[in-house]
């Protein structure tokens, strides 16, 4: 099959997705839960979450190979602005911290034996070659979207190649997203805006941590973007405009991963946004994710509801990195664990409850 088509709205090569919706896969999956010696049902959500890593890995017994954690890291010229508690130095520093050992997705990346990579995609900073750390930088942060558009088109497109070549090269079968870049929550709340034709005010929160008078001054510089690019309406016009290249890095990361029928494990607004972007570009992509957590970032319920995805944890996390998603790790390792090793009534000799002998609803 040819990997490649041309979408219509955006004349762009995209991955061609397949759609996963399998009924006898499904059908035995089910049968598979319903047959563990459990009351039908009685590992509520859990069961779902195994269904669905089932329905992607395409296996009655699906197991995890190769776990990675990708943290993509950018920075925004729209940051200049005011609409971040944070300057725009604190993207390399982190950047530095994350490869030094002491960020909260590095600490739990050691507790549960995930392997992290960060990628600088377009941060104003050089790093010097290092273990972990894969330079694809772009350029050194985005323009200024309220003067112009954030990246051109080939930034754009080239950012989206750099993050499929990169995952393309991962091994395993599951990825979990991560980003950094100060003033991201910008893009993503003009993302969800423009791409789902939801009201920005009820996209854009305090991100880092913006008091009331920051809070207003990003709803206003934000209005003022968003109809600085009225005519930027298809996904990559959008995220060209907006940025950023963390952003669309994550966005071929996406394509890439579900082209290949991984698991991926969606953090927070940021990853979101480029799962949403994905999502456009490829419906099918939704069907390999996973949302890991809700974060406090008003946007973020709002693009969980329109990807159709129920967060596995509610925390009130507002850190990005992929912090949430290495947190709700444990819950697919459980999920899968369920499906592979936990025995049937028929395997232990455990008696089902009356009138239900071969399995089904209670």
């Amino acid at each position: 099959m040819n990997p490649n088509n041309i979408d219509n709205n955006d004349n762009k090569l995209v991955p061609i997705v397949c759609d996963l919706h399998d009924a006898a896969l499904s059908a035995a999956l089910l049968r598979a839960l319903d047959n563990k010696t459990k009351p039908v049902g009685a590992l509520g959500r859990l069961e779902a979450l195994a269904l669905r890593i089932g329905q992607v890995l395409g296996s009655t017994e699906p197991r995890f190979v190769a776990p990675q954690i990708l943290v993509c890291a950018g920075d925004h010229g729209l940051a200049a602005r005011g609409v971040s508690a944070y300057p725009s130095d604190v993207t390399w520093q982190m950047v530095h911290n994350f490869l030094q050992g002491g960020a909260a997705v590095s600490v739990l990346a050691r507790q549960h034996g995930l392997a992290l990579t960060v990628v600088d995609c377009g941060v104003r900073h050089d790093f010097e070659p290092q273990p972990g750390l894969l330079i694809r930088k772009v350029a050194p942060g985005t323009a200024d979207a309220a003067a112009g558009a954030a990246m051109s088109v080939a930034q754009c497109e080239e950012a989206i190649e750099n993050g499929r070549n990169i995952v393309r090269d991962l091994p395993g079968n599951v990825l979990l997203l991560g980003e950094m870049g100060i003033g991201n929550t910008s893009a993503a709340s003009m993302l969800l805006s423009r791409l789902c034709a939801i009201p920005l005010e009820a996209c854009i929160g305090s991100g880092t941590g913006l008091d009331m008078a920051g809070l207003v001054r990003k709803q206003l510089v934000l209005g003022q973007v968003l109809e600085l690019h009225s005519q930027a309406n298809s996904p990559l016009e959008a995220l060209a405009a907006f940025g950023g290249f963390e952003i669309a890095t994550l966005v071929g990361a996406v394509l890439e991963a579900a082209l290949q029928r991984r698991v991926i494990v969606v953090d927070g607004f940021i990853t979101g946004a480029a799962v949403l972007v994905a999502q456009a570009l490829q419906p099918q992509v939704v069907q390999r994710c996973v949302a890991s957590h809700e974060s406090a970032e008003p946007g973020h319920a709002l693009l969980l509801r329109h990807l159709g995805l129920v967060p596995l944890l509610r925390l009130e996390l507002r850190l990005g990195e992929g912090s949430g998603a290495a947190l709700a790790w444990p819950l697919l390792e459980s999920a899968s664990r369920i499906l592979c090793e936990m025995a049937s009534f028929e395997v232990a000799g455990v008696s089902r409850k009356e009138g239900d002998e071969q399995g089904g609803a209670p």
